[in-house]
């Protein structure tokens, strides 16, 4: 199954947390096919499809930043040291090919370490420190490289997206234009299928991967009725990954369903009984605490907001080779698009 277009589009853009600009301009354009679109001033974007009656609204949650680098130092050789944006494993980052987006465009560079040759003693042994990496662009020295790159330039790996067999594909920022793809295709959905009960709202949030910003913004502004998170989460088919402690969800087993104490319960319920009723695959995941997701602080704002988190499972997160089924993105939205249409005046998420 190849990548939907918006999708690889996407997955093209650079964006890292509170540099979203790209993504989020694609993720609009694509939307105002069908939608009402607005940005506000964080950076949300938003599609409004409206509702066909005074069935409860739905805001669909998907952000669209990426992980990243940020430069916080040229040095006089023309070495641009930088600090990350977002959780990373430093040994992720060795021997990369980086992009930096400067003002004049994309310029490329590459992760660079001490040799393993001029190592000493236990240094072999030990994993390397991000203090220990930087970025040459190939400058000849500090005056060339100030010149093409300013501090607080950012960067991400350069990994476009590639698919495999079995309708699998790989590419850097899997997390989370999966989730914006996926508040975009199922507001799509909705919108082809000749509207909803209740208006439908797909938000492209900014700023989560730095401390969910965007969304907590989003979730107050928009006040829907309910909200649904869509985020990665953990594929559990993958050598190391224990399923005991997550659950089970493979690539190719569709949609995961959360369930947890801040999660609503009575959405959980309606989104299997949609699930079954349409024939489309789902795994539960369960959370004791908070969900490390958006709905962490969607569902706390204002009076509160009746919340769930719908996962796609992903191999390798936070990694230039994030791993999906591309089958599972779509039944995703498809679900989500589906539930819409359940919600009408008389729906209670009351707990």
């Amino acid at each position: 199954m190849a990548l939907p277009d918006v999708l690889r589009t996407l997955l093209s853009a650079h964006g890292t947390s509170g540099y979203e600009t790209a993504p989020a301009a694609a993720w609009r354009d694509a939307a105002a096919a069908f939608a009402d679109v607005r940005v506000d001033d964080m950076g949300n974007s938003y599609a409004t499809v409206e509702g066909t009656g005074d069935g409860l609204s739905l805001g669909i949650v998907g952000h669209v930043d990426e992980i990243g680098l940020i430069v916080t130092h040229i040095d006089d050789s023309g070495f641009l040291f930088f600090a990350p944006v977002g959780g990373w494993d430093p040994q992720i980052l060795v021997g990369q090919r980086v992009t930096v987006t400067t003002r004049d465009g994309r310029l490329p560079g590459v992760v660079g370490k001490k040799p393993i040759h001029l190592l000493q003693g236990d240094e072999r042994e030990k994993g390397v420190k991000l203090k220990e990496l930087h970025i040459d662009i190939g400058a000849a020295d500090g005056d060339e490289a100030r010149g093409l790159v300013r501090i607080g330039d950012a960067a991400v790996i350069a990994a476009e997206p590639v698919e495999l067999p079995n309708g699998r594909a790989v590419s850097r920022a899997m997390d989370n234009r999966l989730g914006a793809f996926v508040a975009y295709e199922a507001a799509r959905l909705v919108a082809e299928a000749g509207g909803a009960p209740g208006d439908v709202i797909g938000v492209a949030a900014v700023q989560e991967e730095i401390g969910l910003n965007g969304a907590r913004a989003a979730a107050f502004s928009l006040r829907p009725d309910v909200a649904i998170v869509v985020d990665v989460t953990h594929a559990t088919d993958a050598p190391g990954v224990d399923a005991k402690e997550l659950g089970e969800h493979k690539l190719g087993s569709g949609p995961v369903i959360e369930r947890g104490a801040i999660l609503n319960p009575a959405i959980y319920e309606l989104l299997h009984e949609v699930a079954e009723a349409e024939a489309i695959p789902v795994t539960v995941a369960a959370s004791g605490r908070g969900t490390g997701t958006d709905a962490d602080v969607v569902h706390l704002s204002r009076g509160g907001i009746p919340t769930t988190v719908i996962g796609i499972p992903l191999r390798y997160m936070h990694s230039p080779v994030e791993m999906v089924q591309v089958e599972d993105v779509l039944n995703c939205a498809a679900l989500i698009a589906a539930f819409a249409q359940r919600l009408t005046a008389g729906t209670s998420f009351g707990r």
